[in-house]
């Protein structure tokens, strides 16, 4: 396991014997919807992603769609599995103790922030959360989460990390969780806000997971605004290419269905990252810039 001043290695990633630099892409919520799940299984078989992070409250994830990840890993280990937290509407908490809820489900991402900055979050309900997704995920899997992340990054807010971290660590020294601090200059992600922030809401989550041992990736990309022209195909080279080794690309492939049009409002955008994923181009920009997965 490799120790730097700014992270703790993931123990899963090896260096590459032959020099490439050794990546995570991360395809974010499994279990949001049949859509994704099949489009994310296709990917792991190709091996054209090397991790994933299930969504076990959304309503469409149940033991027969982590059996059918699962077994993708049989003999072989293909794929990491995290747990990709959920805390924002449309989803529903697992407990009944958190609060506070909007018609029964989580508040809004913005709701949750306001809170979490002003420290408002009830401690203890929180914590419960946190554990009871940690809980289903290994009832689903048959083990805990290999890594934690969270669903519009909540895992990096205040009070909301510290559940996080805790129960990271109660997983096991093998766990880790994701940090989404971003490589290169300031300048080079002016016009990427979201990307912005969570690289800010980083900065105080890595000194706690280190303060604690809890190993995190390097660095981290793939954030990017959501907008109908928004060109995949074209981002990916620019976020590989500020990759360090052990650095992790989130990506969100899927293919749309009456499922994930009801809960999110990220479709179309997810069958245009799937398709880029599947091409030639993909493995050939890899091979270019020196990566493997």
């Amino acid at each position: 396991m490799t120790v730097t001043q700014e992270h703790v290695a993931p123990p899963a990633l090896a260096p590459s014997p032959d020099g490439r630099r050794r990546i995570w892409l991360c395809a974010d919520d499994y279990g949001l919807a049949p859509g994704v799940n099949a489009a994310i299984r296709d990917l792991v078989v190709r091996g054209r992603i090397n991790a994933t992070s299930a969504m076990v409250a959304a309503p469409g994830f149940n033991r027969s769609e982590a059996a059918s990840l699962n077994i993708l890993n049989a003999g072989t280990q293909r794929v990491a599995i995290g747990l990709h937290l959920t805390l924002t509407a449309p989803f529903h908490p697992l407990t009944g103790s958190f609060r506070p809820l909007v018609g029964g489900a989580f508040p809004s991402l913005q709701d949750l922030m306001r809170m979490a900055f002003l420290r408002r979050l009830d401690r203890a309900a929180l914590a419960a959360e946190v554990n009871a997704q940690v809980a289903a995920f290994t009832g689903a899997f048959g083990r805990a989460p290999d890594f934690v992340d969270g669903h519009r990054h909540v895992h990096l807010l205040p009070q909301v990390r510290d559940a996080v971290l805790a129960a990271t660590r109660e997983s096991g020294p093998q766990a880790w969780v994701r940090q989404c601090a971003a490589s290169g200059s300031l300048s080079q992600r002016l016009s990427d806000p979201k990307g912005l922030l969570v690289d800010w809401l980083s900065r105080g989550f890595r000194r706690r997971a280190r303060a604690l041992g809890v190993p995190t990736n390097a660095a981290f990309a793939g954030t990017y605004t959501y907008t109908a022209d928004a060109d995949f195909a074209l981002l990916f080279p620019r976020f590989l290419a500020l990759m360090p080794e052990d650095g992790l690309i989130m990506c969100h492939p899927g293919r749309v269905d009456a499922e994930l049009e009801r809960l999110d409002p990220l479709t179309t955008l997810r069958e245009r990252e799937y398709d880029y994923l599947l091409s030639d181009e993909f493995p050939r920009v890899l091979a270019e810039q020196r990566v493997t997965l």
